[in-house]
C-alpha cells in the first residue's frame, strides 16, 4: 500500500481542523452533555459536498472510496468532534444503496441524501438477534409484489433525525431456509409512513447521538423499497460491516490523538514540584506508548479501506483495525485523564467527555470477543469455538 495521501485526500483529512474554527470540541462536548444532535455540524458537512463521498457523481455524490469516508471522519475526530452518523449513513446506507440498489430507488434516495436534505439510519438489532443476526426475527411478507415488514428493531442510531431506515428485515423465517444466510432482504423504509413508531433507548452515554427501537407493524413495502434481490440480502449486509468497522475505527484514532494532544498541551503547562509536569516519565511513557498504540490503530484502519476499495478480502484488517483503534482510544483518553488529574473530570477541560464513547466501541456495534474469536478462526486458523 502507498501511504502517501493524494492531494484530494489530504484535504479531506485536514476538513476538520477547518470546521473546528467554528464548531470545536466546546460545541461537541456541549452537544453531547445534553444528548442533542449535532445539526449544525451535520449542515455544514452537507453544504461543503462530503456526505455522498462514496456516492457516485450522477447521483449527486462525489465518486471516492471508503478511504476518503474514514479520512473524513478521522479528520474531524482529530479536532473532538466526531460524527457518528457518517457512520450508519452515508457509510452504511447510502454506500449500500449505490452499489446495489436499482437505478430507480438510486434516483429516489441518494441525491437529497447526497446534499443533506433526507438522513439515513441503519437498522439491523434485535433484542434477541445482535451478535447472531442470524436469528433476526423481522419479517417482510409478501403480499403479491408487495410486502408487509413487521418486527422491532432496537439501538438504532439517530432513528429521530433520520428520515430513513434502511432495514435488515427477513423475507424467509430463519427456521424455513436451508441455509442459515438464506432470505435475508434489505429495504429502504420511510420513518412516518403508517405502523412506524419509536420509542428512545435511555442509555448512560452522553453523546449527540441517541439510541431508538422501532417498531414495525404491516409497514407497506413495494419493489422502490427493495435494495439488492429479495432473499439475496446477506452478502449485501457484510458488504456493509467491514465499512463500519472500518470508519469507526477512525473515529476512535482520532479521538485518541486529541485528547493525547491536549494532554501534551495541560502537561507542558502545568507546573508542579518547579517543573512543568510533562518533564516526568511517569507521564511521558503512558502517552507515548498511547499515541504509538493510535498511529498503529490508524495505520491498520487505512490498509482496512485501502483492500475494501480495490474490491480484496478486508474481513481480517477491518476487524483488527476495528479492534485495535478502540483498544487504543480507551487506553488514550483515560491516560489523558490520568495527566489532567482532577482537571480531568472537570466540564471545563473536557476530557472525560470522550471516554463514554470510546468505550462504547469496545462493545459496539461488535464487541472485542467476538472480534477476537474471528480473528483466531479466519486469520489463525483456529477451530471455530460457537
Amino acid at each position: 500500500m502507498n501511504f502517501e495521501l493524494t492531494t484530494e485526500q489530504q484535504m479531506i483529512y485536514d476538513y476538520g481542523g477547518a470546521v473546528a474554527k467554528d464548531l470545536d470540541y466546546k460545541y461537541w462536548t456541549d452537544k453531547a452533555r445534553k444528548n442533542e444532535f449535532t445539526q449544525e455540524l451535520w449542515d455544514r458537512v452537507a453544504a461543503d459536498g462530503f456526505l455522498g463521498i462514496m456516492v457516485p457523481e450522477e447521483y449527486g455524490g462525489a465518486g471516492l472510496g471508503l478511504m476518503e469516508m474514514s479520512l473524513l471522519m478521522e479528520g474531524l475526530s482529530n479536532h473532538g468532534i466526531p460524527l457518528l452518523m457518517l457512520v450508519v449513513g452515508p457509510t452504511m446506507s447510502l454506500g449500500l444503496i449505490a452499489k446495489h440498489a436499482t437505478e430507480e430507488v438510486r434516483r429516489a434516495y441518494l441525491p437529497d441524501a447526497c446534499a443533506g436534505k433526507t438522513q439515513f439510519c441503519f437498522a439491523i438489532t434485535e433484542a434477541d438477534a445482535g451478535s447472531n443476526a442470524m436469528k433476526i426475527k423481522t419479517i417482510a411478507k409478501a403480499r403479491g409484489n408487495r410486502f408487509a415488514l413487521n418486527g422491532t428493531k432496537t439501538f438504532i442510531t439517530g432513528a429521530d433525525n433520520a428520515d430513513y431506515a434502511l432495514v435488515v428485515a427477513r423475507t424467509t423465517p430463519h427456521d424455513q431456509v436451508k441455509r442459515k444466510t438464506d432470505g435475508f432482504t434489505l429495504f429502504v423504509v420511510d420513518l412516518n409512513a403508517k405502523g412506524v413508531e419509536m420509542h428512545l433507548v435511555e442509555v448512560s452515554v452522553p453523546t449527540p447521538d441517541t439510541q431508538w427501537t422501532l417498531f414495525f407493524d404491516d409497514v407497506d413495502l413495494g419493489p422502490e423499497n427493495l435494495v439488492g434481490e429479495v432473499g439475496k440480502g446477506f452478502d449485501i449486509l457484510f458488504d456493509s460491516l467491514n465499512p463500519e468497522r472500518i470508519v469507526l475505527a477512525a473515529q476512535c484514532a482520532g479521538i485518541g490523538r486529541f485528547v493525547i494532544g491536549k494532554a501534551v498541551d495541560y502537561t507542558s503547562e502545568r507546573v508542579v514540584f518547579d517543573a512543568p509536569i510533562g518533564s516526568y516519565q511517569g507521564l511521558q511513557h503512558p502517552l507515548a506508548e498511547a499515541k504509538t498504540q493510535i498511529e498503529m490503530s490508524s495505520l491498520m484502519m487505512r490498509n482496512a479501506a485501502w483492500l475494501y476499495d480495490l474490491g480484496k478480502p478486508a474481513g481480517a484488517e477491518s476487524n483488527m483495525a476495528k479492534y485495535a483503534a478502540a483498544e487504543a482510544s480507551i487506553k488514550a483518553v483515560d491516560t489523558a485523564i490520568q495527566c489532567h488529574g482532577g482537571n480531568g473530570f472537570t466540564k471545563d477541560y473536557a476530557i472525560y467527555d470522550y471516554y463514554p464513547m470510546v468505550r462504547l466501541m469496545r462493545t459496539a456495534p461488535v464487541n472485542r470477543e467476538l472480534i477476537l474469536n474471528y480473528i483466531a478462526e479466519k486469520v489463525l486458523g483456529m477451530p471455530r469455538s460457537y
